[in-house]
């Protein structure tokens, strides 16, 4: 079985445009993600999953440049843009990951990939959401190539098709929905790009932490802000779009 990330990206956020390649410490947050995303020992190929849009050129630029897999689909069907992009991979297992998550954990993913390898008899889905238990900005999704063919034919409404996997948690007599979930509940924490203040956490926590261990892990994080409990007050207030 080949095991995939793909990662959707593109430069036209319409509240913090070009988030994707903001730089801290002279490095774009996309950078950061995939130099995390190849730390997982369960996967095969991490792609980033742009549209065909002009203005995301830099990113496949930005992916030439850095020896990393890009495909390029539709900007608005971006289930279909994960789907041809798992197709052309020949994945059997696919992990998602939004471009807007620099700070998430390899080790985390890699224990939802063998969790769901070890329950896939049982599960179709799994995820770190149902419910959150993670701060936002660590979470992934991992399913099937299967059921992401199967969201592809018969998923009709816009949200099911703009954000990938609603069918899939919107039907829970099709899909057998699987959880795994964090030991303490950490939700309250918000490690994800959206908004200008989101970027100055993220930049904080960095700045902070990477020149000392590039390799930090999502405890590493939380020791900082068991030092610092004042920084998750930089963001609160941003407001998580609900789908």
């Amino acid at each position: 079985m080949k095991t995939v990330i793909v990662v959707q990206a593109r430069m036209g956020s319409s509240r913090l445009p070009g988030k994707v390649l903001k730089k801290v410490l002279d490095k774009p947050l996309l950078a950061y993600l995939i130099e995390r995303l190849d730390r997982c020992k369960l996967v095969d190929e991490v792609i980033i999953a742009t549209s065909i849009n002009e203005q995301d050129d830099v990113l496949e630029r930005f992916c030439m440049e850095n020896s990393v897999s890009c495909f390029r689909g539709s900007e608005d069907n971006v289930l279909e843009r994960y789907y041809l992009a798992a197709k052309e991979a020949g994945a059997s297992i696919v992990v998602r990951v939004t471009g807007d998550c620099p700070l998430i954990d390899p080790q985390i993913i890699d224990r939802e990939i063998q969790f769901y390898l070890d329950n896939m008899d049982n599960y179709d889905y799994v995820s770190m959401g149902l419910p959150r238990s993670y701060p936002r900005g660590i979470e992934a999704e991992v399913f099937p190539f299967r059921v992401l063919e199967k969201m592809y034919i018969e998923a009709d409404t816009q949200v099911q098709r703009e954000h990938v996997t609603p069918y899939i948690y919107q039907n829970p007599h099709i899909f057998r929905l699987g959880n795994m979930p964090n030991n303490q509940d950490l939700s309250f924490h918000r490690w994800t790009v959206d908004q200008e203040e989101d970027f100055k956490l993220i930049e904080t926590i960095i700045t902070n932490l990477y020149p000392v261990k590039p390799e930090f892990t999502m405890d590493d994080i939380l020791e900082l802000f068991n030092e610092y409990p004042e920084w998750v007050e930089i963001n609160a207030h941003v407001e998580q779009i609900i789908i």
